[in-house]
């Protein structure tokens, strides 16, 4: 054998130095890998522990494989003895075992969720707990296992009544509110109702008191009538107690009362519709005389050089709430009242657009809204009036108002200045 020259000495030392960096390459590969898989298997045992589920990974054959804190906690066994042993051993019935095996064995892709079953407690009782049974999957789609995950029926039921006790008490919160606003809008048209009210009571009390002074007159002829008086002092009395234009006077005055006092009927039937509890009225009405309605109210308590112009139709007919929709025409009035103080000429536009649905457009001629404002201006609570003018839920409560009637309410700054509200509403039924 003829012996190396320096170069084929020099071309190992280069391999093996290779061969060396590669394991050291390799080596730190490794230990990045270890560290990261020592990493996962901490975060997968925190989340474990810090479940509160109970939870069991368990392979195809019903084996325990892995169980977390919560599930040992629930049943007093230690982890040695539950891993290994059949899920079987975690049911308080032979049937509950049976049950799980036909779950698991029908098993395919999908999960099956919410199986109440009866798990064996640390005090030896029975508890049902609802399941969700998750199928493990091989990378060619063969069942490995399954994961089950559960959770005692009473606790759920605890949480559920929680959940529906806090829910009634958002539902009560909401029409306090909803009443508050409402007595609270009532409370700015005490004034222009009170005048309201006084003009048809004033009209049949003046009837009223006309016909008192009758009263006597006729008695004194029907008296002389009655005592057979004879015809000459008939006549003579008749012409000096003036019963003729009386009993023509009789006709205008009663009907006059009586459309005084349907009038003073109406007035007092809107204000118990506005302030009543009718969350849940679904009827058919005139939205074009509740807009009427609304403004006229309104109107009687703003300043006197507020103008309100109305193009609408006399009839529009919608299904819902009156006294709801009622509270968002006064509100969106009230605003553009409040909106336009301090202008020459306040003016407020109402008008009807009638198609596929019903748009009711509300214009003013005040200064706009802010684009801050506008991004806020249906949120509870936020209000551009100074304190103690304002709650800031009249638009809120409106908003809600409205898409509870399957519509929306929405504001722009109008082209030619003030502020736009466009109130769409769905069209009644046929209509």
């Amino acid at each position: 054998m003829e012996p190396f020259s320096e170069s084929a000495w020099i071309d190992v030392v280069r391999s093996m130095d290779e061969v060396y960096n590669e394991l050291l390459q390799y080596e730190v590969v490794l230990e990045q890998k270890n560290t990261e898989l020592e990493e996962s298997q901490q975060f997968i045992f925190s989340i474990l522990t810090s479940m509160s589920d109970l939870l069991v990974v368990c392979d195809r054959n019903a084996v325990i494989e892995e169980v977390n804190h919560s599930l040992l906690a629930f049943t007093g066994k230690t982890e040695s003895e539950l891993k290994g042993a059949k899920l079987g051993s975690l049911f308080a019935e032979v049937s509950g075992c049976e049950a799980a095996k036909r779950v698991i064995a029908s098993l395919t892709t999908a999960p099956a969720n919410d199986v109440e079953l009866q798990f064996l407690t640390k005090e030896g009782s029975a508890t049902p707990v609802a399941l969700n049974f998750t199928p493990r999957l091989s990378s060619v789609g063969k069942l490995l296992g399954v994961v089950i995950t559960g959770r005692p029926v009473g606790e759920l039921r605890r949480a559920y009544h929680k959940l529906r006790e806090a829910h009634e008490e958002l539902k009560r919160t909401q029409q306090q509110l909803l009443q508050s606003e409402k007595m609270a809008s009532l409370g700015k048209l005490v004034a222009g109702v009170a005048h309201e009210l006084n003009n048809p009571i004033s009209f049949v009390l003046g009837n009223v008191h006309a016909m008192q002074r009758y009263t006597p007159r006729m008695k004194r002829y029907l008296d002389a009538v009655h005592d057979h008086a004879p015809q000459a002092t008939l006549d003579k009395l008749r012409t000096e107690l003036r019963i003729d234009r009386m009993l023509d006077d009789l006709d205008p005055l009663l009907s006059g009362a009586v459309e005084g006092a349907e009038r003073t009927r109406d007035i007092v039937d809107g204000l118990k519709r506005f302030s009543a509890s009718d969350r849940n009225e679904n009827v058919e009405f005139n939205l074009a005389e509740t807009i009427e309605r609304s403004v006229h109210w309104v109107t009687r308590a703003t300043p006197a050089n507020f103008r309100v112009k109305m193009e609408m139709p006399k009839e529009i007919l919608i299904a819902g709430s009156p006294g709801q929709i009622q509270q968002v025409i006064i509100n969106l009035v009230q605003n553009a009242s409040d909106a336009t103080e301090g202008i020459p000429e306040p003016t407020l536009i109402i008008e009807a657009e009638l198609g596929d649905e019903i748009v009711i457009q509300f214009r003013d001629n005040g200064l706009g809204i802010s684009e801050h404002a506008l991004s806020k201006i249906f949120d509870p609570f936020y209000t551009t009036k100074p304190v103690g003018k304002g709650t800031g839920l009249g638009l809120s409560i409106s908003y809600g108002i409205i898409e509870r009637h399957g519509g929306k309410l929405e504001v722009s700054n109008a082209p030619e200045g003030g502020a736009e509200f466009r109130l769409h509403l769905p069209r009644s039924v046929g209509r």
